[in-house]
């Protein structure tokens, strides 16, 4: 069972990265699976249907969300009727849509769950707490659970990959959208980075317009960020091999693609 996890798409240079560069992932590594975070799709704020669609059209199979999942009002619309897409699970109950998402892909089920860390972000409910129960939710139903953990602090997410390890396949970090160097299967068998990193804009400040950020930097007063629509672009992710019936993961590996390292067949 092999899993393609595209990090966090960012406006439309991220969507049309995804668009452009899914059919030759898909060609390169054969997934059985394709998760895609979009939280920021929507000029990085946020998801509307119609984007939701389009990953769905151009191969994305589950799409996970994370602290923007509510910037668009739409989503209120759709969200409870988009069955192929996670919001964070630890949103407080009665919030619409669901935490977790089951596909089935031939004879084995696939489990995605998302959740969203709590330290420099907004107060929700206890992530490890939340996890426990969805993740014995869903060993009633597979042994391939993948989680996509929304987190700002390092630590967090170290934490939580070590507390699932060996009851989750896979825990990969978003939100920070800096790709870091630290995939790895970890003792029991779960595979592991701090973060998948973000596809959008190459040339900007986390996906803003570099001079946004720094402005801000530079007077500490309040600055609008703005999503470039149009320059160099890139592409992050992972791909997941996990033995099927264990559910245990064999390897990760970083996915990059940019003007500094282009895509090779």
């Amino acid at each position: 069972m092999k899993i393609l996890f595209i990090g966090d798409i960012v406006g439309s240079i991220g969507r049309q990265m995804l668009q452009d560069h899914l059919p030759k992932l898909k060609k390169k590594y054969h997934p059985d699976v394709t998760i895609v975070n979009g939280e920021n799709a929507a000029h990085g704020k946020g998801i509307t249907e119609k984007i939701y669609n389009n990953f769905l059209q151009w191969g994305a199979d589950v799409i996970t969300l994370g602290n923007h999942a509510w910037d668009k009002r739409e989503i209120f619309d759709f969200i409870d009727n988009a069955e192929r897409m996670a919001r964070p699970a630890n949103f407080p109950e009665d919030t619409p849509g669901k935490g977790i998402v089951y596909y089935k892909v031939g004879a084995n089920t696939v489990a995605v769950i998302n959740i969203q860390g709590r330290t420099f972000m907004p107060p929700l409910e206890d992530p490890f707490r939340e996890v426990d129960r969805l993740i014995k939710e869903a060993k009633k139903k597979t042994s391939i659970i993948f989680i996509d953990f929304h987190a700002e602090a390092t630590s967090e997410k170290q934490a939580l990959g070590w507390y699932v390890d060996g009851r989750a396949s896979a825990v990969v970090g978003t939100h920070t959208h800096v790709q870091t160097a630290d995939e790895r299967i970890l003792h029991e068998g779960t595979a592991y980075i701090t973060d998948v990193g973000m596809t959008g804009p190459y040339d900007g400040i986390l996906g803003v317009e570099k001079s946004d950020v720094i402005r801000r930097f530079l007077t500490s007063l309040p600055v609008r960020f703005e999503v470039p629509d149009k320059g160099r672009a890139q592409l992050s992710g992972v791909i997941v091999d996990i033995d099927s019936k264990t559910g245990r993961s064999k390897s990760i590996k970083r996915i990059t693609i940019n003007d500094d390292h282009p895509f090779f067949d």
